[in-house]
Formats: structure tokens, C-alpha cells, sequence
């Protein structure tokens, strides 16, 4: 089992920036990726940004060159660090983590979410 908590929603202006939290907790050892989700209301939950156990990093479109995603180790953090920021990027936000199942698998925990406001 892996327990993930966010932290560092709010509500911010155009153009402003805000940085996401998330600390796993639990089985930890077994984490491969670690990324995060927004759901804006009326819209499907969509990828943000992932980084792997390697440290790799993939962001969608929206997020290239706004956002990075990193990580502390140390601290079983995962953080998202969200700049320039307009109004359609308010969404709930959600912290994702994939572990190995059986054959080449993978089972998603989540996060409780955090809303991120922009307002225009």
C-alpha cells in the first residue's frame, strides 16, 4: 500500500506561480513513476506531468515549458512547480503513484487532490 498527500493548492492570478507537494508514504520501495493529474468540472482527469524511479520526465502540451516536475528522495516528495499560470489550468490537481503488479502491470494510487484556482 502507498499513501500519497498533496499540499500547495490555492488560488492565484494569471501569470502567478504555485508549487505542488506530494508525500508517499508506505511501501515506497515498490514506486516506479510518480506523476500528477488534473480534472477540471465537466472534464475528464488529465496528465500534467510524470517522473520515473530513473528520473525521467514527460509533460503534456499544456504543461511544457510552464511546469517541472522533481522529486527528493530523501523525502519521498514529488513536487510540481507550476509557473505562468492562466485560468484554464484550474483544475483539482492529483498526486499519482504506479506500482508493479503482476507481468508488466501497474496498479495507481491517488491522492486526495488539491484545488488550484487562476483567476483571470
Amino acid at each position: 500500500q502507498v499513501q500519497l498527500v498533496e499540499s500547495g493548492g490555492g488560488l492565484v492570478q494569471t501569470g502567478g506561480s504555485l508549487r505542488l507537494s506530494c508525500a508517499a508514504s508506505g511501501s515506497i520501495f515498490r514506486i516506479v513513476a510518480m506523476g500528477w493529474y488534473r480534472q477540471a468540472p465537466g472534464k475528464q482527469r488529465e496528465l500534467v506531468a510524470t517522473i520515473t524511479s530513473g528520473g525521467i520526465t514527460n509533460y503534456a502540451d499544456s504543461a511544457k515549458g510552464r511546469f517541472t516536475i522533481s522529486r527528493d528522495n530523501a523525502k519521498n516528495t514529488v513536487y510540481l512547480q507550476m509557473n505562468s499560470l492562466k485560468p484554464e489550468d484550474t483544475a483539482v490537481y492529483y498526486c499519482n503513484a504506479k506500482t508493479p503488479i503482476w507481468k508488466d502491470n501497474l496498479y495507481d494510487y491517488w491522492g486526495q487532490g488539491t484545488q488550484v484556482t487562476v483567476s483571470s
